[in-house]
């Protein structure tokens, strides 16, 4: 009889370093996006083009994939 034994190709440690790399991105994905602004007649490009929203939030989202390729080609420890 064959043995039914289901291994998984990721180890415990490949999920956790997935889940970072999620959170990673969720933070960069939240700190692009736009608020409301209070006059919405008038355009305030301190705003739209901060260095958080143009520089830092993209930076964050590729460490994000970067961390999830490190994820996924990780060898199991073992």
């Amino acid at each position: 009889m064959a043995e039914n034994k289901s291994a998984s190709i990721f180890s415990k440690d490949n999920y956790i370093w997935m889940l970072i790399g999620i959170v990673v991105m969720a933070i960069g994905m939240f700190l692009m996006a736009g608020g409301k602004s209070e006059d919405p007649s008038k355009f305030n490009a301190d705003e739209v083009y901060s260095t958080t929203r143009i520089t830092v939030a993209p930076l964050l989202i590729l460490a994000g994939l970067a961390i999830e390729i490190f994820a996924i080609f990780r060898k199991p420890r073992g």
